[in-house]
């Protein structure tokens, strides 16, 4: 009996994830991809650190720099596998229904986990790191020990960047996906992540009109400007906003056809 030869894909996709379906990429998949390459040496020093460590500490010496260090290179690292995980569909799923299903059945499935699922959660918490880091550049944060790594800011200004990596690596994902089953246009796109960009022009008019009001009254105490009436309706006023960018990109869609 002749032994099977493996498809070529399915061998990529094992030694290097990131060429799987490389020909789709888009320009965010390049650039997740790209930027795990270069991050995954941190795995290495990462073992280096760790064995240096252990001997040093058997010899009755402890670094906590190089402790510290290890957290932040794995932190780091871990949090940019998440990114490309989802640009290279690597990460843990329950295949035993989804393995069966068509091309397009799996794309809308795609679609809707990565546009209505997983780009709000991604956009809510880099709206709350942004937060998180900023408290932490301004306490100038460092670490417990005495000579520990004392700009710990650095490593939790990394965390909103990492989850904005990995909202262009999930929108990619979400638009390559849409193509298996569409043109991938304005409207498309709009409604395959409608939470996600409804939440998005959310924080923009939040923030908007919080500046506003910083900068136009400088006697208003900062933390009593969202207890400003008009706070109350940025959820109405991003809808209605979100609204009328889905009837532009309706009638620039109709328009394309009848050109």
């Amino acid at each position: 009996m002749s032994a099977e030869i493996p498809n070529v894909d399915e061998v990529m996709s094992i030694a290097d994830p990131g060429e799987k379906n490389r020909e789709n990429h888009l320009w965010g998949d390049r650039l997740m991809v790209g930027l795990s390459n270069v991050v995954a040496w941190l795995f290495p020093l990462l073992m280096v650190g760790i064995v240096t460590q252990v001997f040093i500490r058997k010899a009755g010496y402890n670094q906590a720099w190089l402790d510290d260090a290890q957290w932040w290179m794995y932190g780091f690292a871990m949090l940019c596998g998440f990114g490309y995980a989802i640009t290279t569909e690597s990460h843990v799923r329950v295949d035993i229904l989804h393995q069966s299903y068509s091309p397009r059945k799996k794309s809308r499935i795609e679609v809707l986990a990565h546009g209505w699922l997983l780009l709000p959660f991604l956009a809510l918490m880099t709206d709350i790191l942004l937060h998180y880091a900023f408290a932490s550049i301004k306490a100038g944060e460092g670490s417990d020990s005495p000579n520990g790594l004392h700009m710990l800011y650095l490593l939790k200004s990394s965390l909103p960047i990492l989850f904005m990596a990995a909202i262009v690596a999930s929108w990619s994902a979400m638009v390559r996906h849409l193509k298996v089953l569409r043109r991938a246009t304005l409207l498309g796109m709009i409604i395959g992540a409608f939470p996600f960009v409804w939440f998005v022009v959310q924080r923009l008019v939040h923030y908007s009109l919080w500046w506003f009001y910083r900068l136009t009254n400088s006697e208003l105490n900062p933390r009593r400007i969202t207890r400003e009436p008009v706070f109350d309706y940025t959820v109405m006023i991003a809808l209605a906003l979100t609204l009328l960018l889905l009837l532009v990109a309706f009638l620039r869609s109709r328009s394309a056809q009848k050109d």
